[in-house]
């Protein structure tokens, strides 16, 4: 039996006779405490509605309806959907529930309506009963490489949020760029978001860059939340700081010169291990976070962390006779150890990529501490071996976004090639794993890093449609995943993405 075009696929889908259908979108009701989610769903399907001719949502009474109704004995995201002749009605113990259901509505209502041109909307009779693997399902965009826009930042967290992501970590700074505004230190953003860019132009006072001003990130947090999508910021620490380092050379080991990057690498300037001014800092900026995300979790990064400064640096030899430490690299895990006290102290979270765990035998972690493995899948198996909690986002498992989709010159991309395939295939918690193991994995997400994309459409092009692939990989349940059935389904998603004038890879999957 053909599935319905839905991605994820759902848990139960059984297909009845007849069709839900029309020339324009009948009339929205709920209950109340379902009144948000209702009111986004109709704005969503206005949007797609009027970029199709003749197609507008009807506000009158009508025969047809869809309907948002309070039911029981669901899980947190879990619904159910049942679509008749005459109504398409979704039932959930709470908003989370209800929205997801609305989502898989509206991926019907525009994939059918793009099908038919504008002409018409026709789904089959069925009924759906659908609810998530994991409880972690992300996205992750880095906007310090390359400035988005709120608006564009915006409209990835729909996309998102209509696959069934509930997590958007926003990558905030790095060596080429802060888009964070911090209370007291201005230079930040004076100074560390902008950078000479030779790419673009040979002219050295060709300056690119921007942050967020407090009003958008709020925005932004509002605008995920009503969305029910957890905004996780990252601020990269003690690595990836030539931004921050260029504002306040005070914060490093020479002191400088510094300069915010205009390459893309590693580099050995890095926070000094040895003043506690890095401290302070780092209190302005967790007390930044806390004022404008309301987040569980913060990202300190972690990752890439070089050595030499701290080997070289006469603070740092100081501060490894202070703790009894043996060699410069394990700083770092005093440096993240006070970190995520610091964010415990102020209610947080702290999550780690996974070179966190190097070098802690002396120290230790946080117990509490998250660990997000992106070197391969190693990472997270230790991480769960020791006790961690873990988000598996493995770039050699199709989850690095910014890896080009095909094997070709001329496809845009970096660094190494994943196919929509590989995407399907990600499992955050494989088989190999122990019960145990598999049960500190909260989920898993999908990065995209934009190191040489200059352009938000390119940025679409990567990551669409090898998101709806990972998104079904951490949604459904291995035995329900098939990748002809995906297949299948993407035809009718292509003609919908263009309908939301979203930019998409169009060739081979594998």
């Amino acid at each position: 039996m053909q599935d319905m075009c839905i991605i994820p696929r759902p848990s139960e889908t059984t297909l009845k006779e007849g069709f839900f259908q029309g020339r324009s979108l009948p009339p929205v009701t709920g209950d109340v405490r379902f009144s948000n989610e209702t009111a986004i769903f109709r704005a969503q399907m206005n949007d797609a509605f009027e970029r199709a001719d003749n197609m507008r949502m009807r506000s009158e009474s009508a025969a047809q309806s869809i309907v948002c109704a309070h039911g029981t004995g669901f899980a947190d995201e879990g619904y159910g959907l049942i679509i008749t002749e005459r109504e398409a009605r979704i039932e959930a113990s709470g908003p989370k529930g209800c929205y997801r259901g609305l989502q898989t509505l509206r991926q019907l209502l525009a994939a059918s309506l793009a099908d038919s041109e504008g002409r018409e909307f026709r789904i089959p009779c069925a009924e759906i009963r659908d609810e998530p693997r994991f409880p972690w399902r992300g996205f992750m965009l880095d906007c310090s490489r390359t400035f988005f826009s709120a608006a564009f930042v915006k409209k990835q967290i729909d996309l998102i949020s209509m696959y069934g992501m509930n997590t958007f970590h926003w990558h905030l700074t790095d060596d080429q760029g802060w888009r964070l505004p911090v209370k007291g230190w201005p230079k930040l953003t004076e100074i560390g978001a902008w950078r000479t860019d030779y790419h673009v132009s040979a002219e050295p006072d060709h300056i690119v860059g921007g942050f967020y001003t407090e009003e958008e990130i709020r925005e932004v947090v509002a605008y995920a939340a009503a969305r029910h999508i957890e905004v996780i910021p990252e601020i990269d620490l003690p690595g990836h700081a030539s931004a921050i380092l260029a504002a306040h050379p005070e914060l490093g080991c020479t002191g400088g010169p510094y300069a915010v990057e205009d390459r893309y690498g590693i580099f050995p300037d890095v926070l000094c291990a040895g003043t506690d001014k890095i401290f302070d800092f780092a209190a302005a900026v967790f007390d930044a976070l806390g004022d404008l995300f309301p987040s569980r979790f913060v990202h300190i990064g972690g990752d890439e962390v070089r050595f030499e400064r701290w080997k070289e640096c006469p603070r740092c030899s100081l501060r490894m006779k202070e703790f009894g430490l043996g060699k410069p690299e394990e700083l770092q895990a005093w440096i993240t150890m006070r970190l995520a006290n610091m964010l415990h102290e102020r209610g947080k979270t702290a999550i780690g990529w996974d070179e966190v765990l190097h070098e802690t035998e002396k120290l230790g972690l946080p117990e509490n501490l998250i660990v997000m493995s992106w070197t391969g899948t190693e990472g997270g198996f230790e991480a769960a071996r020791r006790g961690h909690r873990v988000v598996m986002t493995p770039m050699t498992d199709g989850c690095y976004l910014n890896f080009k989709p095909l094997d070709s010159q001329e496809e845009p991309g970096r660094l190494d090639i994943t196919t929509v395939k590989q995407s399907y295939a990600f499992d955050p918690a494989p088989p190999v794993m122990t019960a145990e193991q598999a049960a500190l994995v909260e989920g898993g997400q999908c990065n995209f890093w934009s190191e040489g994309i200059d352009s938000g459409r390119i940025a679409e092009y990567l990551v669409y449609p090898r998101l709806c692939a990972v998104a079904e990989s951490l949604w459904t349940r291995p035995e329900r995943k098939n990748f002809e059935s995906f297949k299948g389904r993407l035809r009718a998603h292509r003609k919908m993405l263009d309908l939301l004038n979203v930019c998409h890879y169009r060739g081979p999957l594998e």
